[in-house]
């Protein structure tokens, strides 16, 4: 009787590789996930999420956070 040394990791990497070559549906279900992530990842933080603090030093970026965190308690 032979003893299987491979780690629990390789085994499962393997178990779900093996799965993921069998699929038919499976497979385009993850590519329409997979761009879903990317819209929401990539594109969205792109338009709807500038970035104010670019080319800031630190002491601007101190003073601009600051400034935004008064002016939003305040009423």
């Amino acid at each position: 009787m032979q003893k299987n040394h491979t780690s629990v990791f390789v085994r499962i990497l393997k178990f779900y590789l093996d799965g993921f070559r069998q699929m038919t549906i499976g497979k385009t279900l993850w590519l329409i996930i997979f761009i879903k992530l990317f819209v929401i990842f990539f594109v969205l933080k792109l338009f709807f999420f500038p970035n104010f603090l670019k080319g800031k030093n630190p002491e601007q970026k101190s003073e601009y956070v600051s400034e935004e965190l008064l002016n939003r308690v305040a009423p």
